[in-house]
């Protein structure tokens, strides 16, 4: 069997959007896409050439096909994508006021994704990828999604994979302080680290990107967190840009390569996409967090979450630039 570069595990749903400015209360019409954090990543992995799988579950539905031919037009395999024929696929609506506002709207509780527990990670694990993504975003699906990031995360040196950590701290799903809890626990087990600044607050109790690398190390408790092993931190600052370490381990400032803001959704996966690809193609962590700024530059110019991605041709060049 093919070893994947990378396996994403979380959930994708199926987006409803209408025209910017429009309202979901009286719109006629709405634009379908598909969308979900880890696959988002897969899909920046294999634009530049990397091998991305997504793991999931989706509905044994006209909507869980719609996730699984996505996946697959963006080249990222599906084949540990589960259908649930006792559970629907996620979805959920977005709309973009007219002042620019954006309220998101889920409807994911018992969603197919949310029955995922630690019996998925046998075969997320027998693939041997080189990463596994996780986030807080499945964390937060539910108790059973939790025991699997757990699963992954024990299992994942054994495997010989690198585990990578999104907190992603969405309190529109709940259960937040059981993410925060759980990343922080997952800490020793961790590779690499990629989270927003304002997550790091609420997660080590600093936004300070040289405190964040720091606390990252010991798990904010001053206790060595890191098992032995240093955890490569990379810090994303929205409009600021990115923190990525540099050559003497301290935190490199690069500044963000948005030129027009039009849509952020998805802009943090296809960051945490470019630099995990970058880096497993052998960039140092300065030129990975370049090229992923450059995606997520990319993302926010255009609707949708993964819409922007340079073409193939484009991304083989910014890799090796």
């Amino acid at each position: 069997m093919i070893r994947p570069d990378v396996v994403g595990v979380g959930e994708a749903m199926v987006l409803l959007q209408p025209a910017q400015g429009e309202d979901l209360a009286t719109a006629e019409r709405m634009d379908v896409h598909v969308g979900g954090a880890e696959l988002n990543v897969c899909a920046a992995v294999a634009r530049l050439g990397g091998s991305a799988w997504f793991a999931s579950r989706v509905g044994a539905d006209p909507f869980g096909e719609r996730v699984l031919n996505a996946a697959r037009a963006l080249g990222v395999g599906t084949s540990l994508v589960g259908r649930d024929a006792g559970r629907p696929t996620g979805v959920f609506f977005k709309e973009v006021r007219p002042d620019g506002a954006r309220r998101v709207h889920y409807y994911r509780s018992g969603s197919a994704a949310a029955g995922m527990d630690e019996g998925d990670a046998a075969a997320i694990l027998a693939a041997r990828p080189r990463a596994i993504v996780v986030s807080g975003i499945t964390i937060a699906l539910g108790e059973g999604p939790e025991r699997l990031v757990r699963a992954l995360a024990e299992g994942a040196r054994e495997a010989g994979a690198m585990l990578v950590v999104d907190p992603n701290l969405r309190p529109a799903l709940g259960r937040q302080d059981r993410v925060l809890e759980t990343v922080r626990e997952l800490l020793p087990l961790t590779d690499l680290l990629v989270l927003g600044q304002d997550e790091a607050e609420p997660l080590f109790g600093t936004a300070d990107p040289a405190a964040v690398f720091a606390a990252a190390q010991t798990g904010g408790t001053g206790s060595g967190a890191g098992a032995g092993r240093e955890i490569e931190v990379v810090v994303k600052a929205g409009a600021e840009g990115v923190h990525c370490r540099g050559e003497d381990g301290a935190p490199v400032h690069l500044p963000s390569a948005a030129r027009v803001v039009r849509d952020p959704v998805g802009a943090g996966d296809a960051l945490l996409g470019g630099y995990l690809a970058a880096r497993l193609a052998g960039a140092g962590p300065e030129h990975a967090a370049w090229v992923g700024s450059e995606l997520a530059g990319r993302i926010v110019e255009v609707y949708g979450d993964v819409e922007g991605l340079p073409s193939p041709a484009e991304a083989a060049a910014l890799l090796h630039r």
